[in-house]
């Protein structure tokens, strides 16, 4: 039967604006447009069909709700409160204050219940797609044959115009709609304002249609200021349709019962003002002098949330039993995938080489990645549509497809910057361990995912081919000269530029063994030698960040030359010209600079001695990452300016990548 709302839904709504109102008013700072508007869906989804317990916010099947709007982060909090998750009143009134648990916009692990964190508009959108890809592939892992389901619940996004005129909206959209994820619903706040006006002036294109052309099935609310049951009713024939994602559009008013305000960019993103805050609570029939008020009714009606919640959680419990009944060893490894633990043995089959083997590093991840996931099923991925060349699919595994849910290797297409947030969103979701493959000289395509990635200290793996001038004929388009010094720059992300196989083979090893945060692997398309020595000191070294690949003999070291990746085979071989001329040099391999700075000062100074001042440093890339390591008798020898088309050893000779060019270097600083 059609839901009825009473007069309690209703106060329950204003609540919610209200709540939002006195939060902005409070920190004089915020965004109340669209919590006014976007209250009555919010309370709708909440209230009638979000399955979550805030007594136990990461119970694992609950349902999960990305605020992609993330500057209506009032909206999400009001909602968190009311819905008894641990985010009291007085964190309410601490809005967007020093330590509180309600900032500008939501972070995740920072406050309960908060899903993901948002902000960058769009990123939720995909985000919500990643869940929902994660759901479907848990399901088709942990579910067993004649038994109830042990993963089955949905995700939704609350998105709003920007959110949908973001490029990375497109591209989420358009691989959400192939996959055909039933289980993920947007709610789309259509209020027809941005920040700085009318959407009328840059955004005029049917989105429904848009989302259609996609795939998705479109619900259209035409009043989603008042019409509960109408937003009801959209979110359950919604939720009826599930071989498709579901867009529901509702037509709101931005700033919903402001006077002076309400359909106006000026209720966007900044206080109402005293006066004009009064004004909205009066239209409101708000019937409370005292800001933060939340009636007694309300209280009792947001209290079945936790109820439906508990009752969810605890039919859960009593499935996750059966399943222990009837397989204890399915449910094993579901208890271990849901909590991420790794299983023993996971890096058992790790290939190492020895010198005289060559082989591009990219060939050596590729090698690795599938020793690895032939031992831990929750390694999942893909790339945009560049595994013959990134060498990121996992063989002997299907596709993740509509067909086939149990697949790992997910095609992204062409959709970098999707990609990048999915993969985020498959690490928040938890379960599965996701990476995700590209070209290092598009990185920047995935940049905003990879920063949030760091901040919010995800398990995702990067994986960046093609790293250096060495891509050659391609040209200056395809040489990523600055990308690797641009994502060391990123607070969190642990960059590692492997100088061998046996490197490549520790940076995997270190990367899916870390307890948290991302990391990108940074490889060559070009063939390097097995390096002496890094079969036994890799797995360390890449831990450390630096280490000394190759010692002086003869007396303590006169210079220390320092190289990443494919130019250590540089360092190795001016050391031994150096030699032959009776100059002693230390060579350093740094794999990873964030490990190495994170190490004691103790070992950082073992490895470069302060006594030693003579140093050159070697990259093909800019050289600006360096200076920290070289002093004032220091030389970086790099790339700072773009490339060149043409086969990448001529490059590489051109642009003075050669042993005797770090001999003459050696030379010149020595005196």
């Amino acid at each position: 039967m059609p839901w009825t709302p009473d007069a309690i839904d209703r106060l329950a709504v204003n609540t919610i604006r209200t709540l939002a109102v006195d939060m902005v008013e409070k920190a004089n700072s915020g965004h109340p447009g669209l919590p006014l508007g976007a209250a009555p869906m919010a309370y709708v989804l909440w209230q009638r069909h979000l399955v979550v317990n805030p007594a136990d916010p990461k119970w694992p099947d609950r349902d999960r709700f990305v605020l992609s709007a993330g500057h209506g982060s009032a909206l999400l909090y009001a909602l968190l409160h009311l819905a008894g998750y641990d985010l009291p009143l007085d964190q309410l009134k601490a809005f967007r204050q020093w330590g509180s648990k309600t900032p500008g916009h939501p972070e995740f692990g920072h406050t309960p219940g908060v899903e993901a964190t948002t902000g960058p508009l769009g990123q939720g959108s995909a985000v919500a797609v990643g869940m929902a890809i994660a759901e479907r592939m848990l399901a088709a892992r942990l579910d067993a044959p004649g038994l109830p389901g042990l993963v089955n619940h949905r995700t939704f996004a609350l998105v709003s115009d920007g959110d949908l005129m973001e490029g990375i909206s497109a591209e989420a959209g358009s691989l959400a709609g192939h996959l055909g994820l039933g289980k993920l619903l947007y709610l789309y706040d259509a209020n027809d304002v941005s920040l700085d006006g009318p959407t009328s002036v840059t955004f005029t294109e049917d989105v429904g249609r848009r989302y259609e052309a996609y795939g998705w099935h479109v619900v259209r609310v035409a009043d989603g200021d008042t019409d509960l049951a109408a937003i009801d009713a959209a979110i359950e024939a919604a939720l009826a349709v599930t071989d498709r994602p579901s867009l529901v559009i509702v037509q709101t008013t931005i700033g919903y019962g402001s006077p002076g305000k309400a359909g106006k960019s000026d209720a966007h993103g900044a206080p109402l003002g005293a006066k004009e805050a009064a004004a909205t609570k009066q239209a409101l029939d708000w019937p409370y002098d005292e800001p933060f008020t939340v009636p007694d009714a309300v209280r009792e009606r947001f209290a079945a949330i936790g109820q439906r919640g508990l009752a969810a959680q605890q039919d859960w419990m009593r499935r996750l039993g059966a399943l222990q009944a009837a397989d204890p060893e399915r449910a094993e490894q579901a208890r271990g995938m849901l909590a991420d633990r790794l299983p023993d043995g996971w890096d058992a089959a790790v290939p190492s080489w020895k010198p005289g083997d060559a082989l591009a590093t990219r060939d050596a991840s590729g090698l690795v990645l599938n020793a690895i996931a032939e031992h831990l099923p929750a390694l999942v991925g893909g790339d945009a549509d560049l595994s013959g060349s990134t060498k990121t699919r996992i063989k002997g595994s299907e596709d993740f497809q509509p067909a086939t849910p149990g697949g790992r290797n997910i095609r992204f297409g062409v959709r970098e910057h999707a990609m990048g947030a999915i993969a985020n969103g498959i690490a928040y979701h938890r379960g599965l361990r996701p990476f995700a493959g590209t070209f290092l000289a598009f990185a920047d395509y995935m940049r905003t995912p990879i920063r949030l990635a760091s901040l919010d200290r995800l398990h995702t793996v990067y994986v960046f081919t093609h790293d250096s001038l060495a891509v050659g004929e391609d040209g200056p388009t395809h040489q990523p000269i600055e990308q690797v010094a641009s994502l060391r720059a990123i607070p969190g992300l642990v960059v590692v530029r492997p100088a061998d196989a046996n490197e490549t083979a520790a940076a995997w090893r270190w990367a899916v063994g870390r307890s948290k945060g991302p990391a990108a692997l940074v490889l060559t398309r070009q063939k390097l030698p097995v390096l002496p020595g890094t079969q036994r000191m890799a797995d360390e070294g890449v831990l450390r960040g630096a280490y000394v690949l190759a010692e002086t003999e003869g007396g303590a070291p006169q210079a220390i030359l320092l190289a990443s990746g494919s130019e250590v085979q540089l360092a190795l071989a001016a050391r031994e010209l150096l030699a032959a001329e009776g100059v002693r040099a230390r060579v350093v391999s740094v794999p990873s600079m964030e490990n190495f700075d994170d190490q004691d000062e103790a070992y950082r100074r073992a490895v470069l001695p302060p006594e030693i001042p003579v140093r050159v440093a070697i990259e093909a890339g800019i050289t600006m990452p360096w200076y920290r390591y070289l002093g004032a008798r220091g030389r970086a020898l790099g790339v700072d300016r773009f490339g060149h088309s043409a086969p990448g050893e001529l490059v590489l000779e051109r642009y003075g990548f050669s042993a005797a060019a770090v001999v003459e270097a050696v030379k010149s600083l020595l005196g």
